[in-house]
């Protein structure tokens, strides 16, 4: 201890006011940052890549698609965080209470001062929590009324085309296109998708809406039944027919649907959800179409057993007829009193007939002498005659006529005839119309002493009085 420092020790455990660096200590100060970068580098290079298996508490989901949980057990609990492209990918849809494995690296998070598992891969731990995830949804689906028996759709008798939703290779779809063929012939459209494993769920959930989405005269044919169909397999392998996208994509489908998953003991929410469970994809086949040779034996017999009824009918309706007509008189009898009254109608419409012909020549003879032919010969001859006369008469008669005798027809400027000397007075100006040609003259009032013997007068020179006085 020096003399000049009271509070100096040589203790190391004893308390120190002042921090201060020691010769030889390895100890030295570090920031809290530098801490937990040491730390955050520890954890992850010892816990690079663990699997941790816990029950999922606090599910959250965020809008960026990170999904958020704590994975825990009786003893302790581990914050965990699964990034969008893995939360993506997850095969079905992680929920509180679902024990699970997950995948991934540890680190730490210097903010809190903690720790967290950044998982890679989620997985259902064992089947008896997949069967619990199963029961859940399968309630969660029922209770909205998915799987209501009101919402199956009655398959077609006998359809035309049938869409296959399932794997393009392997048995499966090989067994189905075999029995279609065997039983009857059918167009069948195959959708390809995967059955199992990352994505699967998608494609068959697109496949179902696919169908259900063809218009009726499209260019494709739109089918008029839908299979979706898997061979058997675990309960992992047919997860994918579990997907809440699938199952509402079969219940919604407006296309009667048929699910055939897996073997008879096999069970999907799947099968819930279609219109009817098939318990192989043989028996879906044998489902949706009947045996043609069956179709035509039953066609055939129902149309012996329609001729057989006719020809029954037939004959008794003939029985019947036949007893009908025993009871009935003989027309023979029925038509007689109508066949004596039509006779002597008859007889009475002659002797009418006879009478009125009689009656109608008496009748008529009178006129007829009238139009015998030497009768109308000597009328027509009489006619000529008078025709003839009256012909004469009338070129007698012609006021043009006189003049070929010597007469003159005298005339006023308008060319009318002069009757009286009082009209010749009155015009004055008159011509004088000869059977060679007029004349023109003047009328003066008195006349002239007439001369015992005439004398000739030139056509040019006026006369005095042409009438007398």
């Amino acid at each position: 201890m020096s003399a000049n420092d009271p509070f100096e020790t040589a203790d190391p455990q004893v308390a120190r006011l002042l921090a201060e660096e020691r010769p030889g200590d390895n100890a030295q100060a570090m920031s809290v940052s530098e801490l937990s970068l040491a730390l955050k580098r520890t954890v992850e290079d010892r816990f690079g890549h663990v699997r941790v298996r816990g029950e999922i508490s606090g599910f959250k989901r965020a809008a960026s698609g990170h999904i958020y949980f704590c994975l825990k057990d009786d003893n302790a609990r581990l914050d965990a965080v699964m990034w969008k492209g893995g939360a993506a990918r997850l095969p079905f849809a992680p929920e509180d209470g679902l024990e699970v494995v997950a995948t991934g690296k540890l680190t730490t998070y210097a903010g809190r001062s903690n720790y967290q598992i950044v998982v890679d891969s989620l997985e259902v731990a064992g089947e008896g929590a997949m069967m619990l995830l199963f029961e859940k949804l399968k309630a969660r689906l029922a209770a909205e009324g998915l799987f209501a028996p009101e919402r199956k759709k009655k398959l077609p008798p006998l359809p035309r085309t049938i869409g296959v939703v399932t794997s393009p290779t392997g048995a499966v779809i090989r067994d189905i296109l075999h029995r279609l063929a065997d039983r009857f012939p059918t167009h069948v459209i195959v959708w390809p998708v995967l059955v199992q494993g990352e994505g699967a769920a998608a494609q068959i959930a697109r496949a179902v809406n696919g169908f259900s989405a063809m218009p009726q005269n499209g260019p494709a044919t739109r089918p008029d039944l839908v299979i979706v169909a898997r061979g058997g397999g675990s309960i992992e392998d047919l997860w994918a027919f579990n997907d809440e996208a699938v199952v509402r994509a079969v219940a919604d489908c407006t296309i009667p649907i048929i699910s055939a998953v897996g073997h008879e003991t096999d069970t999907t929410l799947c099968d819930f959800a279609a219109d009817l469970r098939a318990p192989t994809p043989t028996a879906a086949a044998e489902i949706a179409v009947p045996v043609r040779n069956d179709l035509l034996q039953r066609v055939g017999q129902l149309g012996l057993r329609m001729a057989n009824s006719v020809r029954k009918h037939v004959d008794l309706a003939a029985e019947r007829l036949e007893a009908q007509r025993r009871l009935m008189p003989r027309l023979s009898d029925l038509a007689a009193p109508h066949q004596l009254r039509t006779d002597d109608l008859a007889e009475r419409l002659r002797q009418s007939l006879r009478t009125r012909v009689g009656k109608a020549e008496i009748a008529y003879s009178g006129p007829a002498m009238m139009l015998h032919p030497r009768l109308l010969t000597r009328r027509v001859e009489q006619g000529q005659q008078r025709l003839d006369a009256l012909t004469r008469l009338a070129g007698s008669l012609h006021p043009e006529a006189p003049l070929k005798r010597g007469f003159a027809r005298v005339t006023d400027a308008d060319g009318k005839t002069i009757m009286s000397r009082a009209a010749a007075v009155k015009a004055g100006d008159v011509t004088l119309r000869f059977v060679d040609g007029e004349v023109g003259g003047v009328v003066h009032g008195a006349a002239s002493p007439r001369s015992s013997t005439p004398k000739a007068t030139s056509p040019t020179v006026n006369q005095g009085n042409l009438f007398d006085g």
